[in-house]
């Protein structure tokens, strides 16, 4: 993919399965988010093919598309309406839209509250969505991407900006969803190992906008990719069903 003569993304190959969950880990830079706005159709690659959900990019109907796919990012949170309750902030998902603009149905008001009490939202639905902590107002991010009964949820690092305790509570919610038989498929957008939970299987490291290692994570969340994806000597520690990175020595820096 080349954005004003710049290349962002080459040599991608990536097939997802169904029933698989993703993490999708890198350097700041490496091109996670772009390359997750093409997966969900946001972005459209320069050249090769894509196919998501069976539909092939150029020959399916993409606003129809993107009512399949849940999408939960800080773009898009920073965009939502401040004044508007979380639960119609969650009811503007069916739609698609930044904001309420039409009244949903009361199978739609139903669901909302549904998934506003499964990702534990349900105390905080009439509240507006400005005086949220930004832990509450990921959560309400979720539920929106979520409303539709999405095949497939991308979530663009959800847990930036999170403090320790907010973090575990989200991973562990994350967990739960990711168990459940009508879970979507879905893909985790990090820099940090620390997140990927056992809930994860597979894993797509990036490095400069190309593949630098794609598989079962306990093949590729190793010292010798991650210390290469970084740019660092790191080292990988398993903790249980969990990771940990460790710095080994940091990027070289010029002088101050």
């Amino acid at each position: 993919m080349v954005r004003q003569g710049l290349q962002i993304l080459s040599d991608i190959s990536w097939q997802v399965k169904k029933g698989q969950h993703w993490a999708l880990l890198g350097a700041n830079g490496s091109g996670k988010t772009t390359l997750l706005k093409v997966v969900t159709g946001y972005e459209w690659p320069t050249s090769g093919s894509v196919t998501v959900l069976r539909q092939s990019f150029g020959e399916c109907n993409l606003p129809l598309f993107r009512r399949e796919v849940g999408w939960a990012s800080s773009a898009i949170e920073a965009r939502l309406p401040a004044h508007e309750s979380a639960i119609d902030i969650v009811a503007s998902g069916f739609f698609a839209s930044i904001g309420l603009y039409q009244a949903p149905s009361e199978a739609q008001w139903l669901r909302a509250k549904e998934i506003l009490q499964h990702v534990g939202a349900d105390h905080i639905m009439q509240r507006p969505f400005g005086v949220l902590s930004q832990g509450e107002q990921r959560r309400i991010v979720i539920a929106r991407a979520l409303v539709n009964r999405p095949l497939l949820l991308a979530l663009d690092e959800p847990c930036a900006g999170l403090d320790p305790a907010a973090r575990e509570s989200l991973l562990a919610d994350l967990g739960q969803l990711a168990s459940s038989p009508q879970a979507p498929t879905i893909i985790l957008v990090t820099h940090h190992v620390e997140e990927i939970g056992p809930w994860i299987g597979h894993v797509l490291v990036l490095r400069d906008g190309a593949v630098l290692a794609v598989g079962p994570k306990n093949e590729t969340l190793t010292s010798r990719v991650l210390s290469e994806a970084l740019g660092c000597r790191c080292e990988v520690e398993r903790l249980g069903d969990r990771y940990r990175l460790n710095l080994i020595e940091s990027r070289s820096r010029a002088p101050i």
